[in-house]
């Protein structure tokens, strides 16, 4: 089961434009119970290429300086996913996701 705040690595090639390339570890933002009955989820890439932007998380993943994307997040069917997570994000990690979710969007 696809979990939420698990990081799978996942392969969108091809993209167009500005849409991050290449295959990467990306951060599972919809729910778990969401997830269960979907075929799709909400999903945001990782980069270790620090930008500092408002709309971009930065943390330490697998011992790596990283960015959570959340300026390109959008909806997958979970079969892009790699089979098993690479790990997971920590709570303060996750509570730092959020508030940034809800100052982008206005919540």
């Amino acid at each position: 089961m696809v979990r939420d705040y698990h990081v799978y690595l996942v392969n969108l090639d091809p993209t167009i434009g500005f849409e991050i390339k290449k295959s990467r570890p990306y951060v599972v933002l919809t729910p778990t119970k969401m997830n269960a009955v979907l075929g799709t989820v909400i999903i945001a890439p990782m980069t270790t290429t620090l930008r500092g932007y408002p709309s971009r998380v930065e943390l330490r993943f697998q011992n790596k300086f990283c960015e959570v994307c959340l300026d390109q997040i959008r909806a997958v069917d979970e079969s892009r996913l790699s089979k098993s997570s690479l790990g997971f994000l920590k709570r303060d990690e996750i509570e730092i996701i959020k508030n940034a979710l809800s100052e982008m969007f206005d919540l």
